[in-house]
């Protein structure tokens, strides 16, 4: 067995309390008695604790220790390596004595350690019995603390994570002390206050100073239906006793006294409903996503499920009759609550309400009304035996509905449902629905006109463009027409083939610029003003010079075209062109001509001469026309789209259907960014 460990007095034994823990605030002795009771093993803390030095008692009796060992003997000393070597574990308490003659009551634990060669050694670790006591003390006192103090008491780390607490701050969130353990506090809360809670006890846990009786207003998630206001205090744990870092923190639940808070809370929380459902509803023209986000808006804060309607109006000028069936269809749906709930939400598209329904209270005054879920109200509202059975078993207790009023007219209606675990809806949340109506129903009510403006802008482009081309021996023809997303509207692309005397074929592209009604109507205006003057067989040029006589008097500012006049007989082309990209050949052995010879300026803009462009063209060649929609896009140079139309097109083989198809998708984004045309005309010669 060792003496003193090397280094002299001041080194440490195996021991020695790391620095921070409980031992260092009590200060244990370790020394070790052999098989003749002499002291074999001298530790630091014995040193401290007997005030010995280890030369000084090393290879000595022990019986120095302790108080009846004055005369080279002690009843005590032999009693404890007795006890340690036979019990092979002893814990007691006995009288010590300290170098300088003073006795003290001490705590002794003892057990037997055997070495390699059998010897057997009395290891003994001794503290002060006061030392103890005062540690017991202090723990018995902290356990009685957590189990019975009224306040809640809570330890976090550093990640605000739950480390310890207390039964009274299970109870004040609902929920057992098991289920916080090792989850962030912000997962027992609901806070309205914009992060500021969560932002002060980082503050703290980072070493920041303690924070005393602050008013915090919160709805705990184990009581959805309960708003609190808590006085709390928060220290940084310090460890300077060997405690882990993080947060100490004592909470008082003063709600009663505090009413005005809890107020302001609830306050706090309708404007930031309010102003959370400003910015996520309404971001696109998309009506069924307008009504999807005002649902995904109103959950979980202000209820558990909620519906978006439509209401089926045969007018938009109809009067509202209380004593007609109101028939509605549901746009839009969704719900925090387990099934039955999901299938009362979404398992219906067209609803029918009976007169006298909750639905036509709402319209009759116009107002937002809440109604509690019971046998009367299912009688009145729902039709269907089998939907009121679903509504009843789907947990919902109490239902708010407003109406969705835009222009004066009620254009749909806006249901939200609470269960039973949440409070009723209040007057104040009455309100609140019907301002969230309010702001939604405009939204909505500009994504239907948009709608509705659209369709009759693609009705009206359907209606101008060519169901049926010019046909020929002579010409084959693909023609591909792709309108752009619905955030460009529809465009004023066109295209057409006519047929003209002695067989010669008609191939015209054009676009006029902008989007929507105006550029559709300009678009068919120029469309049928080309077909009229082409039947009186102009010149190219000349058919050119009356359509930009023809823009300009309609008003048309900007629009381009591409006239073609191919004579089977001799096999060429006669070409004029108003500002429109240049037309392509693809020649039998795959090489790709430009014909850029054509140039001119726009129609509507006048004062300058359009011209003629004649070219053979081979047998069997291709003629591919299109607008700007398939070469330009956003970050690419309009020639390097040209050039990858060219590369495409000499690729392409086969039918002209297939070689269409294959162009447009290697070169169209997805959605189209704008409306695109594409021919394809492979020609050939008369006998």
């Amino acid at each position: 067995m060792p003496s003193a460990p090397p280094g002299g007095e001041a080194a440490h034994g195996p021991f020695w309390s790391e620095p921070g823990t409980l031992l260092e605030h009590v200060p244990v002795a370790v020394f070790g008695v052999d098989d003749g009771d002499r002291v074999c093993y001298w530790g630091p803390g014995a040193r401290d604790l007997f005030g010995y030095a280890s030369t000084a008692v090393l290879a000595g009796p022990g019986a120095v220790l302790f108080a009846d060992g004055l005369q080279g003997s002690s009843a005590s000393c032999a009693r404890l390596t007795e006890r340690g070597r036979t019990l092979g574990y002893w814990r007691g308490r006995l009288t010590a004595r300290h170098h300088d003659g003073t006795a003290f009551a001490c705590g002794f634990r003892a057990f037997s350690v055997t070495g390699a060669a059998g010897r057997s050694v009395v290891m003994v670790l001794a503290s002060r019995s006061n030392e103890l006591d005062r540690v017991k003390t202090n723990l018995a006192f902290l356990d009685a603390l957590f189990e019975t103090c009224p306040i809640g008491l809570v330890m976090l780390d550093p990640d605000l994570r739950y480390v310890h607490l207390n039964q009274a701050l299970a109870d004040m969130d609902g929920l057992p002390i098991e289920a916080h353990l090792g989850r962030r506090m912000d997962e027992f809360m609901i806070m309205s206050d914009g992060g500021e809670y969560q932002r002060m006890l980082r503050e703290v846990a980072q070493g920041g100073a303690p924070v005393v009786g602050t008013l915090v207003g919160l709805r705990p998630r184990g009581h959805p239906d309960r708003d609190q206001v808590r006085s709390v205090s928060f220290f940084p744990l310090s460890r300077a006793v060997g405690s882990r870092p993080g947060v100490g923190g004592l909470m008082v639940d003063v709600t009663d006294r505090e009413q005005a808070i809890l107020e302001a809370t609830a306050s706090r929380r309708r404007l930031a409903l309010l102003d959370g459902a400003s910015t996520r509803i309404g971001t696109t023209l998309d009506v069924n996503i307008t009504a999807q986000e005002l649902v995904d808006a109103s959950m979980p804060d202000f209820c558990d499920g909620a519906v978006v309607e439509i209401v089926e109006w045969m007018d938009e000028d109809e009067v509202f009759d209380p004593a007609r069936l109101l028939i509605t269809r549901r746009i839009a749906s969704g719900t925090i609550l387990p099934p039955p709930a999901t299938e009362l939400v979404s398992g219906v598209d067209t609803v029918r309400y009976p007169p006298g329904s909750v639905i036509h209270d709402m319209l009759r005054t116009g107002r937002a009304i809440s109604a509690v879920v019971n046998e009367e109200f299912l009688a009145r509202t729902v039709l269907i035996e089998s939907r009121a059975r679903l509504f009843a078993e789907s947990g919902l207790a109490c239902v708010l509905v407003a109406p969705l009023i835009a222009r004066g007219t009620v254009q749909g209606i806006a249901m939200f449902g609470r269960s039973g675990d949440r409070p009723a809806f209040t007057r104040d949340d009455v309100s609140l629905a019907g301002e969230l109506a309010s702001r939604a129903a405009i939204c909505l009510d500009n994504a239907r006109l948009y709608s509705r403006v659209q369709d009759i802008a693609l009705t009206l482009q359907r209606a101008l463009l060519p169901s049926a081309l010019g046909t020929s021996p002579y010409v084959d023809v693909a023609h591909r027409y792709v309108p752009g997303s619905r955030i460009t509207e529809v465009g004023g692309d066109w295209y057409d083939v006519i047929n003209l005397p002695d067989g010669r074929v008609v191939l015209v592209v054009g676009d006029v610029m902008g989007h929507g009604v105006s550029a559709a109507a300009a678009m068919g205006r120029l469309r049928i003003t080309t077909k009229a003057l082409a039947r009186h067989d102009s010149e190219p040029a000349e058919l050119l010079t009356e359509l930009d006589a023809c823009a300009q008097e309609a008003g048309i500012e900007l629009a381009t075209c591409l006239y073609i006049v191919y004579d089977p007989r001799n096999g060429r082309a006669r070409i004029a062109s108003a500002g429109h990209p240049p037309p392509l050949v693809l020649r039998l052995d795959g090489t790709v001509d430009t014909i850029d010879e054509v140039l001119g300026v726009p129609l509507g803009v006048g004062g300058l001469p359009f011209r003629t462009t004649e070219v053979e063209l081979p047998a069997h060649a291709t003629l591919a026309l299109y607008t700007d929609g398939l070469i330009e896009a956003r970050g690419r140079d309009i020639e390097a789209g040209l050039g990858a139309l060219r590369a495409e097109l000499g690729r392409a083989s086969g039918p002209l259907e297939a070689m269409a198809d294959h162009i447009l998708a290697s070169l169209l984004p997805t959605p189209p960014a704008d409306d695109t045309v594409l021919v394809l005309a492979r020609v050939h010669r008369a006998p």
